[in-house]
């Protein structure tokens, strides 16, 4: 298998041939790694914006390959055409985003949209259709310009809990995530959902809408890999649990075992992307990364003849 077999088997549930397959949402530490960052898209003339979206697309490719990740994940149409273009598709999953779901709204709104979900919450959903309806052209878009999986990055709960309660998501969230999903899905997408935070007391109505998979199983909310397994693994591929708290604070021998946990409780059986639970930030210690990437290589590997991994 190619990178994108890997990541195409894990979202049907199957278990790649080899090793577990990784991406990140964002990598930022493109300085720390590869001594240059993106090139900007805005406010550039029209000769440099072409050459601008040619050099990103080569530096999404350069980072996909020095990184062995199996999905490059952009938003930009005019850089998935230029990956296709460049036959990116053929060896990585080209994934854009595509959410219009309610997440958590800020410091500034948060009291205005809890008096407005009692007090009007009629015009709250016309609202929500209307970003749905955008989530679905946009991701079209995506789609047509060589996409063949969305993110939907919507963020829905704290370190305790939901931003709703249950009931509440389910009037004013699930629907909604229902109807995007099941649009992307129709329109050919593999789709990722991601959220940080609890996500257990809502994780039944997130699979019950149907994403392909599910990031980012989050251990800083004390969300346990092997139960989330154990309860939906069946249904949904994982992806995620690597602690970033500890990836930025803990010692070696915490990140190594962290690690390890999440390749033990993710691998077996198959439909498990391996990466942090959230991105890979400006600022996390490149040695950390570095031993994610090196421990992924060691013992990210499903070995057929044992049926089962070191």
């Amino acid at each position: 298998m190619n990178p994108k077999e890997r990541a195409i088997a894990a979202l049907e549930l199957r278990e790649p041939d080899d090793i577990v397959p990784t991406f990140e949402l964002e990598f930022q530490l493109t300085s720390e790694f590869f001594g240059k960052d993106f090139k900007s898209l805005r406010d550039v003339s029209e000769k440099e914006l072409d050459l601008n979206i040619g050099y990103n697309a080569e530096f999404y490719l350069e980072i996909a390959e020095a990184l062995d990740y199996s999905i490059i994940r952009t938003g930009d149409t005019r850089i998935l055409r230029k990956l296709v273009e460049m036959g990116a598709d053929r060896e990585y999953l080209l994934c854009g985003e595509a959410d219009g779901t309610m997440g958590i709204p800020n410091g500034e709104n948060m009291v205005d949209l809890a008096v407005r979900l009692f007090d009007q919450a009629d015009e709250i959903k016309r609202g929500l259709d209307a970003s749905v309806d955008r989530g679905i052209e946009s991701g079209k878009a995506q789609l047509d310009a060589g996409a063949e999986c969305l993110t939907m990055c919507a963020d829905y709960c704290f370190n305790v809990a939901p931003f709703l309660s249950p009931k509440m998501f389910s009037e004013f969230v699930t629907p909604y995530l229902h109807r995007l999903i099941e649009a992307h899905r129709n329109n050919g997408a593999y789709v990722i959902k991601h959220t940080d935070g609890n996500i257990m007391p809502i994780l039944d109505q997130l699979v019950s809408c149907r994403p392909h998979a599910l990031h980012s199983i989050d251990p800083q909310a004390n969300v346990d890999l092997g139960e989330v397994k154990r309860l939906i693994g069946d249904r949904v591929c994982l992806a995620g649990n690597v602690n970033c708290g500890l990836l930025q604070t803990g010692t070696d021998e915490e990140v190594r075992a962290d690690i390890m946990r999440s390749l033990r409780d993710g691998m077996p059986g198959g439909g498990y992307i391996f990466c942090t639970s959230n991105v890979a930030f400006k600022g996390m210690p490149t040695e950390r990364y570095r031993m994610l990437l090196d421990m992924r290589q060691e013992y990210g590997r499903y070995d057929r003849e044992r049926g089962k991994n070191e």
